[in-house]
């Protein structure tokens, strides 16, 4: 496909993003717009546009490219992640509520004490940027092979003008905007993914109910993996617990979705938000998987050499771009565009929300919708963009893997202590040891990095999964234990 067609396409659908965002904003851009949405979002609007926040780019490339090798076992997190939903919907969103959160991280400060807090949100910023820059990253080689490779253009340019057109239309109308923009990324999303799977039946020349009925016969329609609990990592109890509690860490105790969950009026309009969105969210991520089945049954019909391939990451675009029609090529860019930048957007503002509450006290502020404090929230909106691009273009020297195995894995080192501390807080009545929580927040995850790259259980084949973050989570849980000076009051 042409790369002028291709950045045409992103053109038009900027201009569109960029429309919405002076609409929803041409009123008031204050801090309570661009925090909370003034507390007035629609249940059904945050469910909805949280699928394309929740799924990513990540999804959209490496869950239907890692098929060749893990078939459906992917399908065994995704349930994991959905009772870990479970548990955000009646265990934390009702704590929120109830304490009238703008920032959850506030919780710390209540339970555990000020450094316990201030540790909570600084691991928070740190995760969400690492994660979110792995995430705009896929996208980014992605444009940068397909698109701007043909003009030469560095990929620290490409990344640089994803950004800078993700700052113009969140800049003013923050989370108010991005629910209306994740409504639309979301629709786009879909339709991607659907009318993938037309265009690659077609190209098999088979009906779409032929095509699912080839993806069920198939061998990489595998769901379960029963055998080797200890050597396989993508065992079924492993990727269920490790789903779960990734899901608890990186979305209930994540700003970032939580501060859409705390837009809306009350508790019963959230937890029907979270319950709705879950359900949507199983569904998608097995229409995903059977997209990966069918680019590899595809591949293997046209005899298409996938070799040369640096990771899975690449087959999805490349059947898209250069093997099917040219409408499936729009659509798939559609859909790639649609997924990252609704993670991306949303990540920036819930960046800059946590920043400006927990590190710059808007929160204690008399009037914390005043001019000057408008303009410092913009500085510090630039900043996270800033830091996301130096972010990308490190990770871009590092990475030789899958980018859904480095952002989970880098999620259970940074969101496992943030696991920890939660978990101290709602289970037990004992206080802390306020000065010596930042030392194991960075303990714990050096303490399972070595453990996990370096040694070897004796006379096992055992390997760590995804339940990395629990093991992480439990080891600031007892030593938070273990340092109690007894109960508070």
């Amino acid at each position: 496909m042409s790369p002028i067609t291709l950045l045409i396409f992103l053109f038009v659908y900027f201009g569109i993003l960029l429309g919405v965002s002076y609409f929803t904003s041409r009123k008031t851009s204050d801090n309570a717009t661009f925090f909370v949405a003034n507390k007035n979002s629609k249940w059904y609007m945050v469910a909805f546009g949280m699928i394309g926040t929740a799924l990513s780019g990540v999804t959209f490339i490496s869950v239907p490219g890692a098929v060749g090798v893990s078939n459906f076992s992917y399908f065994q997190f995704v349930l994991g992640n959905a009772l870990g939903f479970l548990v955000i919907a009646y265990v934390l969103l009702p704590l929120y509520y109830r304490m009238n959160l703008t920032s959850i991280y506030t919780y710390l400060e209540d339970r555990l004490g000020h450094k316990s807090y201030k540790t909570g949100a600084m691991i928070f910023l740190v995760s969400r940027t690492i994660g979110s820059a792995f995430r705009l990253y896929l996208v980014a080689i992605i444009l940068q092979k397909f698109i701007f490779d043909a003009w030469n253009v560095p990929f620290g340019v490409t990344v640089a003008g994803c950004l800078i057109l993700i700052w113009l239309y969140t800049n003013k109308g923050g989370l108010k905007t991005i629910i209306i923009t994740d409504m639309l990324q979301t629709f786009c999303l879909l339709l991607a993914v659907m009318l993938s799977i037309y265009f690659m039946a077609d190209g098999l020349g088979i009906s779409v109910l032929d095509a699912f009925e080839s993806v069920k016969e198939s061998s990489y329609s595998q769901i379960v993996v029963w055998e080797d609990l200890l050597g396989d990592r993508n065992h079924f109890w492993k990727h269920i617990i490790g789903g779960a509690f990734v899901t608890i860490a990186m979305t209930g105790l994540d700003q970032d979705l939580m501060q859409k969950n705390l837009s809306m009026k009350t508790i019963g309009e959230a937890q029907k938000n979270m319950l709705t969105f879950t359900g949507i969210f199983v569904v998608i991520n097995l229409f995903f998987l059977a997209v990966g089945a069918l680019l590899y049954i595809y591949v293997a019909e046209k005899g298409i050499d996938i070799s040369m391939f640096r990771t899975p990451d690449y087959l999805y675009p490349e059947i898209a771009l250069n093997h099917l029609s040219l409408a499936a090529g729009v659509i798939f860019m559609m859909g790639l565009t649609a997924a990252t930048f609704a993670t991306t957007d949303s990540a920036l503002t819930a960046l800059t929300t946590s920043y400006c509450v927990d590190f710059l006290g808007f929160n204690k502020t008399i009037d914390p919708n005043a001019k000057a404090l408008v303009r410092k929230r913009n500085i510090v909106h630039l900043a996270f963009s800033i830091v996301m691009l130096l972010v990308i273009l490190i990770f871009r020297l590092l990475n030789d893997d899958s980018v859904v195995t480095a952002i989970f894995t880098a999620a259970s080192y940074t969101y496992g202590p943030l696991l920890g501390l939660f978990a101290f807080g709602i289970l037990t009545r004992n206080k802390v040891k306020d000065n010596l929580v930042p030392y194991f927040c960075i303990l714990s995850p050096i303490l399972w990095y070595v453990l996990n790259t370096y040694y070897v259980i004796p006379h096992t084949n055992y390997r760590i999964g995804f339940e990395l973050i629990v093991y992480n989570g439990l080891t600031i849980f007892l030593m938070l234990w273990a340092t109690s000076p007894g109960k508070v009051k």
